[in-house]
């Protein structure tokens, strides 16, 4: 979690109410379960990797793994736009002065300690600062309970209790555009398979659920306090009710929430850093370009990184973007998870990916009736709130528009290999089961079941 979370979740509940901060908050924390499921099994279909697109060069080819990869690294930008200028706005709201120079120490100060540290002391930071906010979170929850003055008849007034459309929406929305994404983050894939155990693995991500949806539950019902208090006017920009909610508490919260979106600014932000040395190092140089000068393009990304930070416009418009390019390409991949499906191919993931947000603009251009409005809807230009079907038909376009240009693209292959064959006088083996690598220390998997054996498939794009 980042600082963005201080804008994002109060703003929903302006917005959507109870129903839409529930329902945000578990679409956030119960995805973290796939990482508990699905690591175990990519670890043993691939035991030397430690990130997505190590399985998915093994499993589809390199030319999948590239375009996994640009994908993985463009989220990791776009994540890290978000958190500098979440913290930059946290600091411009709260204190009135300029977020620029918070920015740029952060950026500093992650930066020299991931570099001498690596992921290690990403993990050792997270434990200090996961325990501070943890602290910060029950002292600032308890003089909000304290000092904030309710007005019943604002809660009746504001219909934050009732369900509404887009609380119903995003009930679809959300689960889908955020478990998807979370496919993405290199940051999560690199805790789940530093984990000593799957049992270890299941215990964290539990615990880590169960924090975070509490979390998140108390963050977003400050935007319900926010609005119930008078504290915000239904007609206002509610990425600031938490804000505005904070101006009626003593200095003293102030400060404290000032340190914890700092603490949860940093905790992310490194994370980010060594997840894009990562990415960058394996997936695109395959480890063969000393990790410095990975470490040395990381720090020139950061300068864009910051200048997009203070220009842009909207932090959840970023999520969306990066979730709607998830929706699109993630559901094609893990398609080569099961043995049953061993066809499958490469040609088809990037085909259905691409296919997938082709098929966002044909959406829009036809709901909106304007080719123009049809390409904003991929950038998901008028958010979640319009209160139209644009977003939810936007969520429904990427996947199911995906699968079936994935299972057109197999369809044209299988016709284009199997014409090849009847020319050249040769075997059509298009469905044949792909070769598999030998296991390279059969006595150490002399105990293990076939499947994790047998199903190490050498990747192929066609």
């Amino acid at each position: 979690m980042g600082s963005g979370i201080l804008f994002s979740y109060p703003q929903l509940a302006t917005l959507a109410g109870l129903q839409g901060v529930l329902v945000y908050a578990i679409s956030s924390a119960v995805p973290l379960l796939i990482f508990a499921a699905l690591a175990p099994i990519i670890r043993r279909k691939c035991p030397e990797g430690f990130v997505l697109t190590e399985w998915t060069r093994q499993r589809y080819g390199v030319v999948t793994a590239l375009y996994l990869g640009a994908l993985t690294l463009l989220t990791l930008f776009l994540y890290m736009v978000a958190e500098l200028s979440a913290i930059g706005q946290v600091i411009e709201a709260l204190t009135g002065l300029n977020g620029l120079p918070v920015v740029i120490v952060e950026c500093v100060v992650t930066t020299i300690y991931t570099s001498l540290g690596g992921f290690k002391i990403s993990f050792i930071t997270d434990n200090v600062q996961g325990a501070m906010i943890c602290a910060l979170i029950i002292i600032a929850t308890i003089t909000i309970g304290a000092k904030t003055e309710i007005k019943p008849e604002l809660i009746a007034d504001s219909g934050l209790l009732n369900a509404n459309l887009v609380g119903w929406q995003l009930i679809y929305i959300l689960p889908v555009a955020i478990l998807t994404n979370d496919f993405f983050l290199a940051n999560y894939w690199l805790r789940a398979f530093a984990s000593k155990t799957d049992k270890d693995l299941w215990i964290g991500v539990s615990v880590a659920m169960v924090v975070i949806l509490i979390v998140l539950t108390l963050v977003g019902c400050t935007g319900l306090i926010a609005v119930w208090s008078g504290a915000f006017e239904p007609d206002g920009d509610g990425s600031v009710a938490f804000f505005l909610l904070l101006e009626q508490l003593p200095n003293w919260v102030v400060g404290i929430v000032i340190v914890m979106a700092v603490c949860l600014s940093t905790a992310a932000f490194d994370s980010l850093q060594s997840a894009m040395v990562s990415s960058a190092s394996n997936d695109v140089f395959r480890n063969r370009l000393n990790i410095w000068w990975i470490r040395g393009a990381v720090v020139l990304v950061i300068i864009p990184v910051v200048v997009l930070a203070l220009k842009a416009p909207s932090i959840l418009q970023i999520y969306l973007i990066s979730d709607l390019l998830s929706a699109a390409t993630i559901p094609v991949l893990i398609l080569g998870l099961s043995e049953r499906f061993y066809w499958w191919r490469g040609f088809e993931v990037l085909v259905g990916g691409l296919g997938g947000i082709l098929t966002v603009f044909i959406f829009g251009t036809i709901y909106y009736g304007d080719a123009k409005l049809g390409g904003e809807l991929i950038l998901l230009e008028q958010g979640l709130y319009t209160g139209d079907w644009g977003a939810f038909g936007a969520f429904i376009a990427a996947p199911v528009g995906g699968l079936l240009w994935g299972f057109g693209a197999l369809a044209v292959r299988l016709v284009v290999q199997y014409v090849l064959s009847r020319v050249r006088g040769t075997r059509f083996d298009a469905l044949d089961y792909p070769a598999t690598v030998p296991p390279e220390d059969s006595d150490a998997l002399a105990g293990s079941s076939e499947d994790a054996i047998t199903t190490k498939i050498t990747g192929k794009f066609f």
